[in-house]
């Protein structure tokens, strides 16, 4: 292997080493990106070319492939200009454009990969370069997108109509950086038939069981994203009827990809530390510069290690069903007694609400499912990780809660109430606080517990969590395992959810509450309850978790392609405990729950529908029946309101504002309401 001396580093010329082939050696890759042979009852073994080193040689690019015919190459990383330009000594040519990013090779992935390849193709078919279209309309040159990631080797088979022969090979990719000496490359070639034999059997492996051709009508649709069925794989199922993709999911695959993205995020890390660019683009680094790095990297370090003290850090290790909190293992088998008295507590906190005024059952029912998502949730961010892995979506595992609505509702001791059983202790921030910013470096600091954020205002509300809950990706490009959901409670102050909002976050209205004499009454039961309870039940819920994940994320590696229900096996978990450790008869809202019960359009749309029901029976005269135009028209007479509901209503309803009316469709508005509106007010 060789790298350019400095003397000979330019775009013109650059070293070359020359081997020769062994007389008794096996042909393989020179890079040592072999194919690896299974062979039964054995070890993986490696075939490893054997060559003798030559000597190194001065070259341009030009020189080392002058005076051939025909060229066979593999290349990932390409310059389309300096592939025109090489496309000029040869009168065949056949390239085949692998991808070497970490990806799994799966259909869809395979399809933007094609769909984008084509588009730098057809950007740089023209006239004053090489013809690509009418070069593949004659049959003179032939381009192949790889579907598969089996190798990582750049070569170029080369072939003369005298008969001589020469194989290119080493780390460059066919790119004017490349081959123009500004970077180091591991070059060399070897001349004769054996070399040529053995790489161009790899060309014709990858090209024909590999690979998609590229034809004239691909590169002449004018969108490739839109016109899937016209991508090289595309054109490949119509040919063999079917074809199986086999993604690489695989643990080194996994590694892999943490490790590029670790890479990355510290990358992000250091760069608001790092010196700024001129208008040219270039960064003066000077010792100084480091030293002043530095120091405000241990000021960052040193408020990291604030914040982790600070706030809980717990941290579940599925593989080895352990859980660790603010580094010590927790007990993950309680005694029986303690979880009955848990069980107990919460219960009798439960059950408090029965004082409040206003629908308590419902308020009771919101409160139970809350929990059972709030418990759950340090699990959330491995499921959203292998979900991106295997090509699922993550809504199902939603990291961010809101509790809104009435005031006195008990919504802040209730969270608090839950931290305390999960961890032991309570902690939140205040709503003043409340940044996009400084909440995702609060996400990146604090491990597995819920961050409560607490009687956040419409305005901060709309301003800050809108874009973070928005932000559903946030983990997932770093491959975080441990970051912890967003609870938000807010009063009547936030009026209505928006349906992007409303289809990635557990969302609890509650509409009951407490009179002041009556505040100050519960308050010992809260106290009490708070000062009491233990980690208990929460640490039985944990191993009983850990022993149920293992299995859901197998199921997400199916080719069902299935979206496990993590919180129904979480409410199975509570309600077995529950009834487990409670001798009494269990209450109504202690139940199995699915992810429907969250997100079923009767759950979100549950305040409105009450609303509208409300007003037809006090007032009906708010309605317009039309039959003739299949409509439903209520009017508000508030535009606020108006648009409030509109907000929280159904696709299918196809709602729409008229002034302060809202017109939906007549059908599908008896059925979501399920209230027969056709009954009166005719037209």
């Amino acid at each position: 292997m060789v790298f350019p001396k400095k003397s000979v580093w330019n775009w013109r010329e650059f070293k070359v080493g020359v081997y020769k082939m062994s007389d008794n050696t096996s042909l393989l890759d020179m890079d040592e990106q072999m194919t690896l042979m299974d062979t039964p009852g054995s070890q993986k073994q490696l075939d490893v070319v054997k060559a003798d080193f030559v000597e190194v040689e001065s070259l341009s690019w030009e020189n080392l492939f002058d005076g051939f015919d025909t060229l066979y190459a593999i290349t990932y990383s390409s310059g389309m200009d300096f592939i025109c330009k090489m496309l000029k000594k040869f009168d065949h040519a056949e390239i085949i454009f692998g991808f070497d990013e970490i990806i799994s090779f799966n259909m869809q992935e395979i399809l933007a990969y094609q769909s984008k390849a084509i588009e730098r193709i057809k950007e740089k078919s023209s006239k004053n370069k090489v013809d690509l279209i009418s070069r593949i309309d004659e049959g003179s040159l032939r381009l192949y997108t790889a579907r598969k990631q089996l190798s990582h080797e750049k070569i170029y088979v080369l072939q003369a109509n005298d008969g001589r022969k020469r194989v290119v090979t080493g780390s460059a990719n066919m790119s004017y950086s490349a081959f123009s000496g500004a970077q180091r490359e591991n070059i060399c070639y070897m001349d004769g038939d054996r070399a040529f034999d053995w790489y161009y059997g790899c060309f014709e492996d990858l090209r024909d069981n590999s690979s998609d051709s590229i034809s004239v009508k691909m590169i002449s649709v004018d969108d490739t994203a839109d016109n899937i069925d016209e991508l090289p794989i595309a054109q490949t199922v119509k040919v063999q009827k079917a074809l199986v993709i086999e993604p690489q999911i695989n643990e080194q695959l996994q590694e892999d990809i943490r490790f590029a993205l670790s890479v990355k995020g510290l990358a992000a890390k250091y760069a608001p530390l790092m010196p700024k660019a001129d208008k040219r683009g270039k960064t003066l680094i000077t010792p100084e510069a480091i030293k002043l790095a530095r120091r405000k990297l241990e000021d960052v370090s040193r408020q990291e290690k604030e914040l982790r003290s600070e706030y809980p850090q717990l941290v579940i290790d599925i593989e080895n069903s352990s859980v660790i909190l603010n580094d010590r293992p927790l007990d993950l088998n309680p005694p029986k007694s303690e979880i009955e008295s848990d069980v107990r507590l919460f219960l009798e906190y439960m059950n408090g609400y029965e004082k409040f005024h206003g629908d308590v059952q419902l308020m009771q029912t919101r409160y139970f499912e809350f929990a059972n998502w709030f418990f759950a949730t340090p699990f959330f961010a491995t499921m959203r990780n292998m979900a991106a892995l295997n090509n699922q979506v993550s809504f199902p595992y939603p990291v961010f809660g809101l509790v809104y609505g009435k005031s006195k509702a008990g919504k802040t001791s209730f969270l608090e109430t839950l931290l305390k059983m999960m961890i032991g202790q309570k902690t939140k921030i205040a709503a003043p606080d409340f940044t996009r910013s400084s909440i995702e470096g609060l996400r990146r600091e604090v491990k597995g517990a819920p961050i409560i954020v607490d009687d956040l205002t419409q305005a901060r509300f709309s301003q800050h969590a809108v874009e973070t809950i928005k932000n559903d990706d946030f983990g997932l490009l770093d491959r975080l395992s441990t970051y912890p959901a967003v609870v938000i409670s807010a009063n009547e102050d936030v009026k209505a959810v928006a349906p992007e909002i409303v289809r990635r976050t557990v969302i609890c209205r509650v509409e009951a509450g407490l009179k002041n004499t009556d505040i100050i009454r519960s308050s010992n039961i809260v106290r009490k309850v708070q000062q009491q309870i233990t980690t208990a039940f929460y640490r039985e819920y944990l191993r009983r978790m850990l022993e149920r994940v293992p299995a859901l994320i197998e199921e997400m590696k199916s080719e069902d392609n299935i979206a496990p229900d993590i919180l129904e096996i979480s409410s199975e978990i509570i309600y077995a405990i529950i009834s487990e450790n409670y001798q009494d008869e269990m209450p109504f809202y202690i139940r199995k729950l699915s992810l429907d019960d969250y997100f079923s359009e009767k759950t979100t749309g549950a305040f409105v529908i009450k609303t509208i029901q409300n007003a037809w029976r006090i007032n009906k005269r708010q309605f317009v029946v039309d039959r003739k135009r299949h409509q439903l028209r209520y009017s508000t007479g508030d535009i606020h309101e108006t648009n409030r509901i509109i907000k929280e209503l159904p696709e299918d309803l196809e709602a729409h504002k008229s002034r302060d009316c809202i017109v939906m469709d007549l059908d599908v508005a008896c059925t979501f309401f399920e209230v027969n509106f056709k009954k009166r007010f005719l037209l």
